[in-house]
């Protein structure tokens, strides 16, 4: 373990980020604070990126751009090209001023994000999800906040190690916000709070749809890489063990927007179909290009998702909740029945500018963090990628899946060891010879 330079580690300061009570504005942050840190320590926050890939790079600009007494200081990946590409790019950005990350605290390999955490007051985590709930467990065990990208985990064991980390976090009153920032975008919050207001009456049934062509292709070619493991990790979005498959990985924002619609209580069970018809060739892993699943809650009411990776085909990426008294079109920011309604942003002058949702989760995060009161919507976030996991087991299976069956789940699709080497790849899933484990 690297030792921790003096200008990054202040106990003092770790607690008065822990325990402050003073309400701040992100704004006004660093003048409101000072006499109470002043007397305790430094007033920045010490930020650390584990995952330097594009959503990473992403993070980090997002987050030192929501307060203006924030420092990158450490940063993880398992490549030194992403890592370095990654720190270019930041350095480049208009809050290039703020990284400040040595190379004594750059680091590679599988655990490096030990040597980020153990440096940091609060840790953006973004690698491929796979490794979401071993890096959360540690970050809580070292009393560090938490940035969260979806989903959470891709298997049952990870999710339950998720949850306990969740649990953990809310007992050492730790901040921990995901990344489903749909959540955070203000006309989709303000047309999602006329249906909790009953605009349109009872929910009775929720369809979502995430189609698009499909994400980047593979990046690198087995011949260009020194083992599976590293092939695997480059190309990571095609490998159900690294990703979870895309419904896990991208179209669980509309498995999210169910879960929201309905108080983010867990489903009764699902059923669903899916496959591999136009992403067949052995680059694409063993993943899916297409889900149909069918959500079942209490008081009859069904939530219905469908999502694929088709080139040459129409993109179609909607929302729509259903009620008693009409329809809420959440991407269109709407509802037309009893009470109809659209957001309204205003002309010229008065037109309220839209902000950018990925901002808004850092915003946010780092406001509640100044004013002492951390936010953790874990939970929330878990329970959207339950139903998503059961979504694609569903799919896999053929079978019928319940909730208990994924959270007592034993399959866990991580590798043997963690370690650049060989990595056999299991086959594609087979409904009615895969088995739900």
């Amino acid at each position: 373990m690297t030792e921790r330079p003096d200008a990054i580690d202040s106990p003092s300061r770790r607690r008065f980020l822990k325990g402050t009570t003073a309400a701040v504005g992100v704004g006004a942050a660093a003048a409101s604070w000072a006499p109470l840190v002043h007397a305790a320590g430094s007033d920045v926050i010490k930020i650390g990126l584990v995952g330097a890939g594009g959503r990473g790079t992403g993070a980090a600009e997002q987050a030192l751009t929501a307060d203006s007494a924030t420092r990158l200081v450490a940063v993880a990946d398992a490549f030194e090209d992403r890592l370095e590409e990654s720190l270019a790019a930041l350095k480049g950005s208009k809050v290039g001023s703020r990284v400040d990350v040595e190379k004594e605290r750059r680091y590679t390999g599988f655990d490096g994000y030990k040597k980020v955490i153990d440096q940091v007051d609060m840790v953006l985590l973004t690698t491929p999800p796979h490794f979401r709930p071993i890096h959360l467990t540690y970050a809580v065990e070292k009393g560090v906040n938490a940035f969260v990208e979806k989903p959470m985990a891709v298997d049952g064991p990870g999710l339950r190690m998720y949850l306990k980390a969740c649990k953990d976090a809310k007992e050492k009153n730790l901040s921990l916000v995901n990344g489903f920032c749909w959540r955070y975008f203000p006309p989709r919050r303000e047309t999602m709070q006329h249906v909790f207001d009953g605009k349109i009456g009872d929910v009775v049934s929720i369809e979502t749809t995430y189609n698009s062509q499909g994400v980047w292709e593979p990046r690198k070619t087995r011949e260009e890489c020194s083992s599976d493991m590293e092939y695997q990790m480059r190309n990571w979005y095609y490998y159900s063990w690294l990703s979870g498959d895309h419904i896990v990985e991208q179209a669980i924002h509309g498995i999210d927007t169910i879960g929201w619609a309905l108080g983010d209580v867990q489903p009764i069970q699902c059923w669903g179909v899916g496959g591999r018809q136009s992403r067949t060739d052995a680059k694409y892993g063993n993943i899916y290009d297409h889900f149909s699943v069918v959500f079942e809650f209490p008081n009859d009411v069904r939530g219905t998702h469908q999502c694929r990776h088709w080139v040459n085909t129409p993109n179609r990426v909607k929302d729509y909740i259903f009620g008693t008294k009409g329809m809420a079109d959440v991407f269109g920011n709407k509802i037309t029945g009893a009470e109809s309604w659209a957001y309204n942003p205003g002309r010229g002058s008065n037109r309220k500018a839209t902000p950018d949702m990925y901002q808004v989760e850092h915003d946010e995060m780092f406001a509640a963090l100044r004013a002492g009161k951390p936010i953790n919507n874990g939970e929330k976030a878990a329970n959207s990628t339950l139903m998503a996991i059961m979504g694609r087991t569903a799919a896999y299976t053929g079978a019928v899946v319940t909730p208990d069956q994924i959270l007592n789940s034993k399959l866990d699709m991580g590798p043997a060891s963690y370690k650049f080497g060989p990595n056999p790849v299991p086959p594609v899933p087979i409904p009615g010879v895969t088995k739900v484990v």
